[in-house]
């Protein structure tokens, strides 16, 4: 059955929000509107899901994610990488530690001193060892997830093996939230947005449901939509499936205020046509792939939108 352009889809969540939304605080002091228990689906078979009526930095999120497959934890392999969606909250957890003034987040003042933690965590060993690493997040849960009598285990390798050997499993099933490393997570990243996701598996196809407990429509949202489209690629390749479906299931879904009048913006463009992903080799297991194995065909997205992000 053919599914809505991507854009509709998520334009439409936008319109669910800010028609049926409710104001409420948040954590960061800005303000949101905000709907509870929420989903999209998207047809990998058609299409990918970079969103057209905004770009998107497709290198970015394909970074990010391989950062993530690899176990990885530490702020400077992403910024030798040129990725820079990590940096506030580690630069945050810098200045309250050493007790320093913390300026208005997003202000020029906030923008150079980043700059310049950013710059002394690629070029000071001892700086970096410091303050470099990002806690137990994402990474360290899906491949090094601790157990109490000593063990590890490897959830996603587990996830894979499952996939190949015993595909009608119901368990097979990937979470990061683990309550025992919340505070630690909280300290110098964030405790898991994306949470918990699941694998299905049926006529030849292999589908995914992503849980995202916490959701920054505007800003958060279409990369993590991208991320788990292309996430869900990579394995149903390396198992030798066909890409079936990404299902986006959202929690607390909201809009900042102070992204509202980017928000309209963007719903009032028309979207372009979606484009599609090519793997460029066959790649055998899900830790073989780099950035150059992804060509990204038929993006020609309308121009950024750019919005301040809530720390």
């Amino acid at each position: 059955m053919k599914t809505l352009h991507p854009d509709i889809t998520y334009c439409n969540l936008l319109r669910n929000i800010i028609e049926n939304g409710t104001h409420k605080s948040d954590r960061t002091g800005t303000g949101t509107i905000t709907v509870f228990g929420t989903q999209m689906r998207f047809n990998l078979e058609e299409n990918f899901p970079l969103l057209t009526t905004k770009r998107l930095g497709p290198r970015t999120i394909i970074r990010e994610l391989l950062w993530f497959i690899a176990g990885d934890t530490k702020l400077r392999t992403l910024l030798a990488n040129k990725v820079h969606i990590w940096d506030e909250w580690p630069f945050k957890h810098y200045l309250i530690a050493n007790k320093l003034p913390i300026p208005k987040v997003n202000s020029p003042e906030w923008t150079v001193q980043m700059k310049q933690f950013t710059d002394k965590i690629l070029g000071d060993d001892n700086f970096n060892e410091q303050y470099g690493d990002l806690g137990p997040v994402y990474g360290k849960q899906w491949r090094t997830w601790g157990t109490p009598d000593g063990r590890v285990i490897d959830q996603l390798k587990d996830a894979v093996e499952m996939i190949r050997n015993n595909p009608d499993s119901r368990r097979i099933i990937v979470t990061a939230w683990n309550p025992s490393d919340i505070d630690e997570m909280a300290k110098a990243g964030l405790p898991p947005c994306h949470c918990l996701f699941q694998f299905f598996v049926a006529d030849g196809k292999l589908s995914c449901q992503l849980y995202q407990r916490s959701c920054d429509t505007f800003l958060g949202v279409p990369f993590n939509i991208a991320s788990y489209s292309l996430l869900t690629l990579m394995v149903a390749h390396v198992t030798g499936l066909k890409p079936g479906e990404f299902i986006w299931t959202g929690g607390d879904t909201h809009i900042y205020l102070n992204h509202m009048d980017q928000v309209y913006e963007q719903m009032s463009r028309t979207p372009k046509p979606a484009p599609t992903v090519k793997i460029k080799r066959q790649v055998p297991e899900l830790w073989d792939f780099t950035v150059d194995d992804f060509e990204l065909v038929g993006y020609d997205p309308h121009p950024p939108i750019s919005a301040p992000i809530a720390v």
